[in-house]
C-alpha cells in the first residue's frame, strides 16, 4: 500500500507521523486536498488511497494525514483502538493535530496554500470538520458518514469555506438528533455555506466496500450512496478551488 505515492513526516506532541502524498508531475502550486482515515487507521484496505489517486489524476495535490502515529500503520484493533480512544478524552489535542497537517501541507512548494480543502471517511469525516472549527483557511470540508459532535462548536466567523455532510439515515454514530445539532450549529456560527444530505437507505460506513467484515449492526457498504456522494464531491472541490 502507498508504494507509488510519496511520504511525508511531521511531529506533533512527541508522535511521528506519516502520510502519503498522490499529485500530478510537476512543482507548480496546485489545489490540495487532505484525505483523511477512518477510525482503523491511514492503511485500512481500499479507503484513502484510492481517494487519494483520484484527486491527483484530477490535477489536484491529494495528503493521506495519520492521526495516530507512523509506529501504528497497519496495526490492528490492539494498536488503533487506543489511538482512537486517546482522541476521544483529549479531543483539542485531536483537532491541534489536524491543525499540524493542514500547516505541514502549506509549507510545501507544489501547495497552493490559499486553495486547501479536507475530506475524510467515518472519523476522518469527524477530524476534517474538527479541522474546519479550528479556523484553518480551508475552502471546504467534506465529511463521509463522520460522526459530528464535538467538544467545542464552532464560533462565528471561525468556518472559512464549504461544509459538506453526506451520512446515512441509518447510522447510529449520526442519529437525526446529531444532524439537527450540527445544523443549528451552523446556524449559530452565522455560517450558511453548508450542505447536509442524507442518505436514507445507508447505515455507518456506506463508501466502506469492507464494512460488513466487522459485523457491527448499523455498519455496511452502501454502493449508491458511496457514488453519489463522491459524484457530488467534484464539482464542489472544482467550485471552491476556482
Amino acid at each position: 500500500m502507498f508504494e507509488t505515492m510519496e511520504p511525508i513526516e511531521l511531529e506533533h506532541a512527541g508522535t511521528l507521523l506519516r502520510g502519503y502524498i498522490a499529485r500530478p508531475d510537476g512543482d507548480q502550486p496546485r489545489p490540495t486536498v487532505l484525505v483523511m482515515h477512518s477510525g482503523m487507521g491511514i492503511a485500512h484496505k481500499e479507503v484513502v488511497e484510492p481517494a487519494a489517486k483520484k484527486l491527483a489524476a484530477l490535477g489536484y495535490v491529494a495528503i493521506c494525514t495519520d492521526m495516530y502515529g507512523a509506529h501504528l500503520e497497519g496495526a490492528g484493533p490492539e494498536g488503533f483502538g487506543p489511538a482512537y480512544q486517546e482522541f476521544l478524552d483529549n479531543p483539542s489535542k485531536q483537532r491541534a493535530r489536524t491543525v499540524a497537517w493542514f500547516d505541514a501541507a502549506k509549507g510545501l512548494p507544489y501547495v497552493d496554500e490559499r486553495r486547501i480543502a479536507a475530506l475524510g471517511f467515518c472519523y476522518g469525516g469527524t477530524t476534517s470538520l474538527e479541522l474546519a472549527r479550528s479556523g484553518a483557511d480551508l475552502r471546504a470540508a467534506i465529511s463521509y458518514h463522520g460522526i459530528l459532535t464535538t467538544y467545542q462548536k464552532a464560533q462565528p466567523g471561525s468556518i472559512k469555506g464549504q461544509i459538506v455532510i453526506y451520512t446515512g439515515g441509518g447510522d447510529p454514530w449520526a442519529p437525526d438528533a446529531d444532524v439537527a445539532a450540527l445544523r443549528q450549529e451552523m446556524i449559530d456560527a452565522r455560517h450558511r455555506d453548508y450542505q447536509i444530505t442524507l442518505f436514507g437507505a445507508a447505515d455507518h460506513g456506506f463508501t466502506d466496500k469492507y464494512a460488513h467484515e466487522q459485523q457491527l449492526e448499523g455498519l455496511s457498504y452502501h454502493e449508491l450512496s458511496s457514488d453519489i456522494s463522491w459524484a457530488g464531491t467534484l464539482p464542489l472541490l472544482e467550485h471552491v478551488f476556482r
